[in-house]
């Protein structure tokens, strides 16, 4: 965030500097030279910007731990409620901490095994926040060789605002498959479904989708069995 963007948003709350900065914390000083960009935004503080000024997740912080960290399938299922997925509307709460919707997405596809319900939820995550910072999310799952995983998601994604005739999402998603295509990965992978049954490995090789073989997934999800779309 920069400070441009820091004083848009808090013009945004018509506060003036004295009253946001008692909100922050902060001296009324020390935030206009964040504001002129003369001094620099701690994940911290920014972190708290985005909930004083309830600010969209996409400006929320990545945080520096590292990443993506292993995680319950209850603080997955909050994150992902949090976001706004329809799907687990039934567990949001107010003192739901916001996290960044790509490190959320990271931190799901890095899971060996992963509820269905929460599997089911990354391709309307995507889709959601098709204006994520795609170059940062990209490298990160490269790095942790999740682009498979990905692909696939976005290969869902896609087929859902092409069902909805959105260009705009159609046209940016198709162009974040080509990306993630020419480092598509040849080994033979699950959707977070490590502990996949012999049985049922042999069963999704022979029965999964064209896209699922395409990314060299044992999967059998397809865009026709996603009950939400953004």
């Amino acid at each position: 965030m920069k400070g441009r963007d820091l004083r848009a948003a808090r013009l945004g709350k018509r506060w003036s500097q004295v009253r946001a900065a008692a909100r922050l914390g902060v001296s009324q000083p020390y935030l206009a030279m964040l504001e002129r960009g003369q001094r620099p935004l701690t994940p911290k503080l920014a972190l708290r910007v985005a909930q004083l000024y309830d600010l969209a997740p996409m400006a929320v912080p990545r945080s520096r731990r590292e990443f993506p960290a292993r995680v319950d399938a209850a603080t997955l299922a909050k994150d992902l409620a949090g976001l706004g997925y329809p799907g687990l509307a039934y567990l949001r709460a107010r003192a739901w901490r916001p996290k960044n919707p790509g490190e959320v997405l990271l931190t799901a596809l890095a899971q060996d095994d992963l509820e269905p319900r929460l599997v089911e939820a990354l391709p309307w995550l995507v889709l959601q926040y098709w204006t994520l910072d795609w170059s940062w999310v990209v490298r990160e799952a490269k790095v942790r060789d999740l682009q498979n995983r990905l692909g696939f998601v976005v290969s869902l994604a896609r087929s859902l605002a092409d069902r909805a005739d959105d260009k705009q999402k159609a046209r940016a998603l198709s162009d974040l498959e080509g990306q993630l295509e020419r480092s598509r990965l040849a080994r033979e992978d699950t959707l977070c479904r490590a502990s996949l049954p012999e049985a049922e490995r042999r069963w999704l090789a022979e029965h999964r989708s064209d896209v699922a073989r395409h990314w060299n997934l044992l999967t059998d999800w397809t865009a026709d069995a996603l009950r939400y779309a953004a």
